[in-house]
């Protein structure tokens, strides 16, 4: 597996100027493709010019993988355009539906866990994978509802999706933590139950929790503590995965989440020194 790359960000408009200006020490950036998949302007000249100093990841939100309608060739050619001019290091989206019927709800729907739209979805991800020549990233969701025909569990269908398709795994620290939550299961059974050598990369994200005991998970807020603690357990399991910061709304000046970055990485560092400690051997 090729070497992590370290503790990235989010790539948003807000920032675009300081990134350039200041060249923040940052492993590297994090793009929603739909915002750029577009023939030209500020958002392609800003693009061009970070990624001339970072390396570029390519996250989208609407390739509805799970959907029952075929898969959005326009899309796909779309995103085929993006990934030739940015050459990211990878692409990735959500083991979700996003509409049915041609109508894009514009939501990361959860599916039933079951064998049979496990096989469909088996399906579609080796098509857009043999479409992009490249092997993609799958992220886990957070969910309120869950199926009656649910068959399996999320943790065990995610892994079995990346098995069969010989997909990787994007996964989000904050959506399981989100989902153990509203559905009541043990977090750590999710993370023991991810294959090791899928794990690409981790999200790091906040939520807000309501009156009723449910958490919305809305990526507007600082990572929680429950959150940074569940990434510590993933940093034991999963080793050198690459990790970023993921703001979507209520952006915060850069050092906002640069100092997030840093607990990131101190968290990192203390699991891995730990890790080291156990392994030397002890002097005679």
């Amino acid at each position: 597996m090729a070497r992590s790359l370290g503790f990235g960000l989010g790539l948003r408009p807000a920032h675009y100027t300081q990134i350039v200006e200041s060249r923040p020490r940052v492993g590297w950036f994090e793009i929603l493709s739909e915002n750029f998949m577009v023939p030209g302007g500020r958002p392609l000249h800003w693009l061009d010019r970070i990624r001339s100093d970072y390396p570029i990841a390519m996250h989208g939100v609407s390739l509805s993988i799970g959907s029952t309608d075929p898969l959005d060739q326009q899309h796909l050619a779309g995103l085929q355009r993006l990934q030739r001019r940015v050459q990211p290091v990878w692409i990735s989206d959500h083991l979700c539906w996003t509409g049915v019927g041609g109508r894009n709800l514009h939501d990361l729907l959860p599916l039933p866990y079951n064998e049979a739209v496990l096989a469909h979805v088996v399906e579609r991800v080796r098509r857009v994978q043999d479409r992009l020549g490249s092997r993609i990233l799958l992220e886990n969701v957070s969910s309120y509802v869950s199926y009656p025909s649910s068959q399996l569990t999320e943790w065990e269908f995610l892994a079995e999706v990346a098995q069969r398709a010989d997909c990787l795994i994007l996964l989000d620290v904050n959506n399981i933590y989100v989902s153990s939550v509203n559905h009541e299961f043990d977090p750590l059974v999710y993370l023991d139950a991810m294959p090791r050598a899928r794990v690409r990369q981790i999200h790091l994200a906040g939520h807000q929790s309501r009156a009723d005991g449910l958490i919305v998970d809305t990526h507007d807020a600082p990572v929680a503590e429950p959150v940074w603690r569940l990434y510590e357990q993933a940093r034991r399991r999963f080793g050198d995965v690459a990790t970023m910061i993921e703001r979507d709304s209520n952006i915060p000046p850069l050092a906002e989440l640069l100092a997030e970055l840093d607990q990131a990485c101190s968290i990192a560092g203390r699991v891995d020194a730990e890790s080291e400690a156990r392994l030397s051997p002890r002097a005679a």
